[in-house]
């Protein structure tokens, strides 16, 4: 994969990264200037010269990706053998200056586990909205194409993983992903909490049940060694609570609908619009 298709990966799957171009190379130089490479959290793509030149390069991309930076910068590398060589020498004798664009994501990205009746109308309505969305079932029948057509169309791109063993799916997701746990099974759910919880860098952790239902998913929680500040992460029950009210607060629809809302202002702060600034 090239550096444009890793950009349109990226986008898809609503991950952030860095395009690093060699902007000007003067003197005996491993790249000439134009030479391009993305950057992103776990991996890079194309090469603007290797060695401490491109280590450098990563390390200061992924630097601006841990911020949250949007501005780009320059970087500009001597390398010569009295040039700081941190990641090896290169003596090539020239200098490059490189030019480091960060692109940040522009949708944020929901993963739903369990497709079943509320996750399916949950999906429904988060598929209509320009983000990410990934659906998860351990049930190869919940993900049936026919099941699943009243998601076709929308604003959301789509990502479906039939997965037997669901928290094998976390993964694959990029950071900053929302998580709803809501599968047929509360052994599913436990081994999902245990696994996502392993991970700081989510956007939100919601777990669907009751007050009863999370007493005793902390007991098993804590004895699994997460302290109380990782279960504190943890939301549930889920759903904005003024719509979780009244005879029609058990009805799936009705649900989806309150988790929807409760998602909303984490996932658009600003208001989704047709894509996020």
């Amino acid at each position: 994969m090239n550096w444009r298709e890793a950009l349109n990966a990226l986008h898809e799957r609503g991950e952030a990264g860095v395009l690093v171009t060699v902007a000007a190379a003067r003197g005996h130089t491993p790249r000439e200037a134009g030479a391009k490479m993305l950057v992103g959290a776990g991996h890079t793509w194309d090469s603007v010269g290797g060695g401490n030149l491109e280590a450098t390069a990563v390390a200061r991309a992924r630097a601006l990706l841990a911020a949250g930076e949007r501005a780009p910068e320059l970087l500009t590398l001597r390398l010569t053998d009295r040039a700081p060589n941190e990641h090896g020498r290169q003596c090539c004798g020239g200098e490059v200056t490189l030019l480091l664009e960060p692109f940040l994501t522009a949708r944020p990205a929901v993963a739903v586990f369990g497709a079943g009746h509320v996750g399916l109308e949950l999906a429904r309505l988060l598929s209509r909205l320009p983000l990410a969305l990934h659906l998860i079932d351990s049930r190869a029948a919940q993900l049936a194409p026919e099941r699943l057509a009243p998601l076709d169309g929308g604003a959301a791109t789509l990502h479906v993983h039939h997965a037997p063993i669901p928290e094998t799916v976390l993964a694959d997701l990029p950071p900053g992903t929302h998580l709803r746990l809501l599968t047929h099974d509360h052994a599913e759910d436990a081994a999902l909490l245990d696994a996502a919880l392993r991970r700081p860098d989510w956007g939100s952790v919601g777990l669907i049940g009751s007050s009863a239902k999370w007493a005793r998913f902390q007991g098993q929680l804590a004895a699994l060694g997460h302290p109380p500040d990782a279960l504190a992460r943890v939301i549930t029950p889920i759903g904005l609570p003024a719509l979780m009210t009244g005879p029609a607060r058990k009805h799936p629809a009705m649900i989806a609908l309150a988790v929807a809302a409760e998602l909303a202002p984490l996932l658009f702060p600003e208001g989704p619009g047709d894509e996020a600034p």
